[in-house]
């Protein structure tokens, strides 16, 4: 017996096959291990099977910044299995990563990085046997930088003081919340997202839409902010805000529905058992049944439908456009600003000085309406929806407030730039032979063919001229276009390896390089485009997003600025998203944005690196001298590994010269100042992985007058993955 189960008796065929597995043994097949016998004369023993000995792993060196593929040599008798399995592991104690490891034993550096790793491949054929490299991660040799300048003889237009935004749940939270803000010296301050687009300033309660099981709660529970007793969570933020001296910028409600109260849920399991996912009440389900559940057949699960919108909200739908000459109707908008406008006042009066709401947005990223905000807007934004409901809605808030500013479409996803969410629906459902956006475009056709932010925009102008009001005064995008790595976005998300950051910093291009693309974008495909193609494979399209942005109002509707309030590059726990970010930032004010909010990733206090990119243009000495407000012509030989931006500072005619080190070594430079006066040294400020507590002031540079001509020079040392500012005085 073995165990419990009976031996069975061995019949003919049974006998013949063991002695077929024994003759093999003996010939030498199979994994690693070894087999023996011994003879029952003489004490003889057999033939030994096939035995890994060692195995050794090379290199022993890595570059950070670089990948490595590891080799496994596995040594042994008979004839063995080489194949191997890897891991890999800093040093015991330390917080560093590691880097990341192939299943092929392909190395991808960390950085921050420890000093070494350990590099471990073990046998498939026998576990027993491994062997280790400790590999020393080493930095870059110091070398020269690209050529880089400045010329304060260029200068080019004014920078905004509103790129240099954050949205309202940064402001969230603890005293240690509060002391990683407070560097930032922020100018502009949105109260937007999901879980503001329902929000019912009557009763100060919200909806949590899809990001949290359609559940309602108090107007705080959306956006984060601070609850203040007995003030509503938006006037408790425009408050805050005045003290502070920030602008901001609220959502209202363009899709209709307002919640009702602070409790209800759309889809309770009592109403709708067997949902896909509950909370962790058990109360309210996520509007989805299963695959399998109530004649589902769909793996990823499938829609309730039918479902009451009443149940947790209340319809407030825009209100219908008056004849040219009347008045606007009451809309709950208009209620809304009215009422702002009692309390606070006007939110740009003349002169200035206004403690109101300085901008509305026009809700929210309506191409999620249909999933987002599902239990009461099933279907698909159209052109007409977004279009109309809007310009009735800025109509309403520039009666309630004739100073204040509206903000629109608050588009967020590439396709919705160029067709309406119903187009992209029909596209993937019905648009046969391949399924994709643009391949059954009927809103589009139905409204001339202009892509959707075209048409937006003649609208909005049309509109200003039926009503004499200008209806719309930013043109806002969403602009998620963080690299994908490794098949996931970097954006949102903690830095990575050296690959992924390397690909977080290259993808900031994508707001103004033509030669940049991204898989995520293609060409849009109209079937009238110059390019069109009926490839279901479509070539990518740069999106140089600014230049696009500013290429559409000049043909549209001029005088229209240009707003981003919700991006995120991701990393900002790190120094190479605190690189990004101030990348980011740069490149606003160079190309020319007028306004942008940077949509956070966690609370202050765990994305400090990211508040420091801030305060290098708002606060680089904590006493809140800021960047240059007018931008000057910069360049470098090579953005890759140095970013350059400049700007001349009004208030002292000092040079403010940004400079990005992108590389993991340090960089030696010298920076040609084209029609720059010194008056006296370079003061410098340095924010690096050295202490990522703070910016530290560096010892000053002296600048090198010209020998001949206008052009002064300052030679310095960048150090890697750095962010440095200098300022060159002036009389």
């Amino acid at each position: 017996m073995e165990g419990s189960r009976p031996v069975r008796k061995m019949g003919w065929y049974g006998a013949v096959s063991l002695w077929g597995c024994v003759s093999l043994l003996l010939a030498g097949c199979g994994g690693g291990g070894s087999s023996s016998t011994t003879g029952t004369g003489g004490g003889t023993t057999g033939p030994t099977g096939p035995t890994i000995t060692a195995i050794s792993v090379t290199p022993t060196t890595a570059t950070i910044g670089t990948q490595v593929q590891f080799v496994a040599t596995v040594t042994g008798t008979g004839s063995f299995n080489t194949a191997v399995t890897w891991s890999i592991a800093a040093p015991s104690g330390s917080t560093l990563s590691a880097g990341t490891l192939s299943a092929t034993g392909l190395f991808t550096t960390p950085y921050p990085a420890p000093p070494t790793v350990t590099v471990t491949a073990t046998s498939v054929g026998d576990p027993t046997k491994s062997g280790s490299a400790t590999v020393t991660l080493s930095q870059p040799a110091p070398s020269t930088g690209p050529a880089i300048s400045v010329d304060a003889g260029a200068t080019t237009h004014a920078i905004s003081p509103y790129i240099y935004g954050m949205n309202a749940y940064l402001l969230d939270g603890t005293a240690a919340d509060a002391a990683a803000v407070a560097p930032t010296n922020i100018t502009i301050d949105r109260w937007g997202g999901d879980s503001t687009e329902r929000y019912n300033y009557q009763l100060d309660v919200t909806s949590a839409l899809s990001d949290y099981f359609f559940e309602n709660s108090g107007g705080t529970g959306g956006d984060g902010w601070l609850s203040v007793s007995g003030v509503p969570a938006f006037d408790a933020l425009v408050q805050s805000n005045n003290k502070a001296g920030i602008k901001t910028v609220g959502t209202v409600n363009v899709s209709g529905w307002v919640a009702k109260d602070s409790t209800s849920c759309s889809y309770p399991v009592a109403t709708y058992p067997n949902q896909q996912k509950v909370d962790s009440t058990g109360r309210c389900g996520n509007g989805m049944y299963a695959n399998g559940v109530m004649s589902c057949t769909n793996t990823a699960g499938c829609k309730i439908t039918g479902n009451d919108p009443t149940v947790t909200s209340i319809a407030q739908p825009a209100p219908a456009l008056p004849a040219p000459g009347s008045a606007i109707g009451a809309s709950w908008a208009g209620g809304w600003v009215s009422s702002l406008v009692t309390k606070f006042g006007q939110g740009n009066p003349s002169g200035g000085g206004g403690a109101g709401v300085s901008i509305y947005d026009l809700d929210n990223e309506p191409a999620w309406w249909d999933s987002g905000d599902m239990d009461v807007h099933p279907n698909p934004s159209t052109y007409d929806e977004v279009t109309i409901n809007g310009e009735a809605t800025a109509l309403a808030i520039k009666t309630a407030d004739p100073t204040a500013e509206v903000s629109g479409p608050v588009v967020d996803f590439w396709w919705n730039y160029f067709y309406s969410k119903k187009d992209i629906e029909s596209g993937w459902g019905s648009g046969g032979p391949c399924y994709a956006p643009w391949s059954n475009p009927v809103d589009r056709q139905a409204h001339g063919g202009v892509p959707f932010i075209e048409y937006y925009l003649q609208q909005m102008a049309a509109g200003e001229k039926t009503y004499g009001v200008r209806l719309l005064d930013y043109l806002d995008l969403h602009t998620y276009l963080a690299a994908t790595y490794n098949g996931a976005s970097v954006g949102l998300t903690s830095a990575g390896d050296t690959g992924a950051q390397q690909a977080r910093l290259n993808s900031t291009r994508a707001l103004w390089d033509p030669t940049y693309t991204d898989p995520n974008f293609p060409q849009p495909n109209y079937s009238t485009d110059s390019n069109y193609t009926s490839s279901c494979t479509t070539p990518l399209q740069a999106p140089q997003l600014i230049p696009m942005m500013q290429s559409w109002v000049a043909k549209d509707y001029p005088g229209t600025k240009l707003s981003i309030d919700e991006y995120n590059w991701g990393g900002m726990e790190s120094i190479n998203g605190a690189l990004a970010q101030a990348d980011v930032l740069g490149i606003f004010g160079a190309y020319g944005l007028d306004l942008g909010t940077m949509w956070p990733t966690s609370d202050p206090s765990g994305q400090i690196p990211g508040m420091m990119a801030f305060a290098m243009y708002r606060n680089y000495d904590g006493n809140k001298s800021t960047f240059g407000d007018t931008a000057l012509a910069s360049t470098t030989g090579d953005q890759g590994s140095l970013s350059v931006y400049a700007a001349l500072r009004s208030s002292d005619k000092a040079v403010t010269v940004m400079v990005i080190n992108k590389t993991y070594g340090d960089l030696t430079d010298t920076l040609s100042l084209a029609n720059v006066t010194p008056t006296g040294a370079a003061k410098v400020y340095q924010y690096s992985n050295a202490n990522l507590a703070a910016i530290v002031s560096q010892p000053s540079i002296a600048v090198t007058a010209p020998a001949s001509g206008s052009t002064s020079s300052v030679t310095a040392t960048f150090p890697a993955q750095s962010i440095t500012l200098l300022v060159v005085p002036q009389s």
